[in-house]
């Protein structure tokens, strides 16, 4: 084994390359509770980047009022246009959240909807099926203009008022966003309740109704301990884009005990040990955490941020 690396060994059935979708810069950061300095946050999608991250998502453009952590979306933007060839998606809530980010040459955006009524009034103070028509005009301007889109869905698996999340609910309001018009879906398991059976039967379940596993991404929470574990279940069936999160940044809210986000460097060495490409140098990227945290005043909660960190 070489420092700092897993042995790699393959397992059968599983896609030769994953795309990482790294959302530490946006739903890592908007989680605390000081707003890092622009330039900082500039220095970080660089250095992810620089480690082989090819699509990195950058902000915001919510209303400055909701998340005032990503208020500075129109001054960082702009400083990230030097970095040719990575994705770099930005969130908008509605058209006016589009405008800011067309305005800016955003070329990838995206919505983000509940699969549940109590996080959708909690969220976006609107039933599910209001969520959706607000999304409506706002997908189809941006497939207009050739941007891609992506359709986050949130409490997917299960939901802090109304407990474990019928699969068949969960499909109904999935196959809705991507009749807008959606390029990509992105479930999430926002508390972190999902075990590996609940993942691959709604995998399958949608598979079933039309939605192609191929235009699926999993974002997990390790508030449990099953990020990894419902990652790889999501791979057996095809999955091949995950969600995560440099150095485990970002909390959640709904769940006194939650870690927050998978952490990229955990999943990069359970890929690295299973011989998957992505493209991405762990040594760099766990740096980057490390150089991170330390401005950020704590340990980053990655166990392999934590692991490599201490050997040197």
């Amino acid at each position: 084994m070489t420092e700092g690396l897993p042995m790699a060994v393959p397992a059968p059935g599983l896609p030769a390359r994953v795309r990482i979708h790294e959302v530490g810069a946006r739903d890592g950061l908007q989680n605390e509770k000081t707003v890092v300095p622009t330039a900082l946050k500039a220095e970080f999608v660089h250095r992810l980047a620089d480690a082989g991250l090819t699509t990195i998502e950058a902000t915001s453009f919510v209303h400055p009022k909701w998340v005032p952590q990503l208020a500075d979306a129109e001054e960082l933007f702009p400083q990230l246009a030097d970095l040719d060839g990575v994705a770099l998606p930005v969130l908008v809530p509605n058209e006016r959240g589009l405008d800011r980010a067309l305005a800016l040459g955003a070329r990838r955006i995206a919505v983000f909807g509940s699969a549940t009524e109590s996080f959708a009034r909690a969220n976006l103070n609107r039933t599910v099926d209001e969520s959706l028509a607000m999304f409506a005009p706002v997908v189809a301007r941006a497939r207009e203009e050739k941007v891609h889109v992506r359709g986050y869905l949130s409490m997917c698996f299960g939901d802090p008022w109304e407990g474990p999340v019928p699969v068949r609910q969960v499909v109904r309001v999935a196959k809705a966003l991507m009749d807008l018009g959606c390029d990509e879906l992105s479930l999430g398991d926002t508390i972190g309740v999902a075990t590996p059976g609940h993942v691959q039967a709604l995998l399958a379940q949608l598979d079933e109704e039309g939605v192609p596993t191929d235009a699926i991404g999993v974002h997990f929470h390790d508030t449990y301990g099953q990020a990894l574990s419902n990652t790889l279940a999501a791979l057996q069936l095809g999955v091949t884009t995950v969600d995560a999160s440099a150095g485990g940044l970002g909390g959640c809210p709904y769940a006194k005990s939650a870690t927050g986000n998978l952490a990229t460097e955990d999943l990069v060495w359970m890929l690295d040990g299973l011989g998957v490409e992505t493209g991405v140098d762990l040594g760099r990227l766990t740096a980057t955490s490390v150089w991170l945290a330390e401005r950020l005043g704590r340990p980053s909660p990655s166990r392999t941020v934590r692991a490599l960190s201490h050997k040197e």
